[in-house]
């Protein structure tokens, strides 16, 4: 079984990277990272929606926040809040491509947001996660502007 959902995972992926963005911030209906505030991960401890009156410009995409406060946040220190790798996969940037993520799929380590794919790409991305960061962190300048 667990080599039908390695094999099904593989195949998802590599149809994903065909279609990956060029942008180095991952973005869907003109949001960064689905429109969710990333404030919101390190204050709430959870996915939150951003609101339309609360969006910001950062790094060529539209940042919400769900409130203004958060955005301020933001404002004041996006390096801090944004997710890494531009909030596309953690687990496909340490295997070498972008993968688009969902909002429940997250993790702060050490003071840093990351995304993943889906809850189960997120669990296995856990089981050995210090590497994984090094090598996404390897991969991510050659990857960022690419497709």
């Amino acid at each position: 079984m667990k080599k039908i959902v390695l094999i099904v995972t593989g195949i998802l992926f590599t149809t994903l990277s065909v279609y990956a963005q060029k942008s180095a911030v991952f973005v869907k209906s003109d949001k960064a990272i689905r429109g969710y505030d990333p404030v919101a991960y390190f204050t709430d401890g959870k996915p939150v929606e951003g609101k339309e009156e609360f969006v910001y410009n950062w790094s060529n995409a539209n940042w919400y926040f769900s409130s203004k406060q958060h955005l301020d946040l933001f404002k004041g220190n996006p390096g801090k809040y944004a997710p890494q790798y531009g909030g596309y996969c953690a687990y496909g940037l340490s295997r070498g491509y972008k993968a688009s993520t969902v909002p429940e799929a997250w993790t702060i380590d050490n003071g840093k947001l990351y995304l993943n794919y889906s809850l189960s790409v997120r669990s296995d991305w856990d089981k050995n996660r210090r590497e994984r960061i090094q090598k996404a962190d390897s991969y991510w300048p050659q990857i960022k502007d690419k497709e």
